[in-house]
């Protein structure tokens, strides 16, 4: 009978052991492989400059081009951060970047610093990371139109009432990455 109960006592030593490490030291490890933050310097110098949260930032890096520098989609938008021409030519304008080309977008610390100074504007604008997000996938003229129209409370931003489902769903990805990476930058 010893015997057993030592062999039962063994069996839930390691039981509770993995236990442990699947809801304490895994979620850690799999953050870091599957949320990475490259490009550190440029990140936390662009979110000092403009008062964004890194874990934005990050959050809408992995969302958008999962850290790939030469992502391009089918709406133009290059670079980590998925910048378009006309969204370039507005930064280039207001940061007085006249020097830089849209081609430079593929330049991880010119995409970081023109959709940091973009989200920074967003997120001073709209106050909320889901309209921030909400703005930076559909434009400032989809949101300021759901808010005029009654279709979303600025004050109280509830994800239904996000027109598009294409928008919506990159908002909850932004969310959820956003959460992580909040998480992460803690540590």
């Amino acid at each position: 009978m010893s015997r057993r109960f030592g062999r039962l006592a063994v069996f839930a030593a390691i039981f509770a052991a993995a236990i442990y490490l699947a809801f304490s030291v895994l979620p850690s490890a799999l953050s870091d492989i599957f949320y990475k933050t490259a490009y550190e310097a440029e990140v936390n110098k662009c979110c000092e400059d403009f008062s964004v949260d890194p874990a934005l930032v990050y959050a809408v890096i992995k969302v958008e081009s999962n850290f790939n520098p030469d992502a391009y989609s089918e709406i133009g938008a290059v670079g980590l951060m998925q910048i378009i021409e006309d969204s370039f030519d507005w930064v280039a304008w207001r940061l007085n970047r006249e020097d830089l080309r849209f081609t430079d977008m593929y330049k991880p610390e010119y995409s970081i610093l023109f959709g940091t100074y973009m989200l920074g504007v967003l997120y001073e604008k709209y106050g909320s990371v889901e309209l921030t997000a909400a703005a930076y996938h559909a434009g400032m003229g989809e949101v300021d139109g759901w808010i005029e129209r009654g279709e979303i409370d600025p004050e109280n931003v509830d994800l239904d009432g996000i027109k598009g489902r294409s928008t919506r769903h990159y908002v909850e990805k932004v969310l959820k990455a956003y959460k992580i990476y909040s998480n992460k930058l803690k540590r």
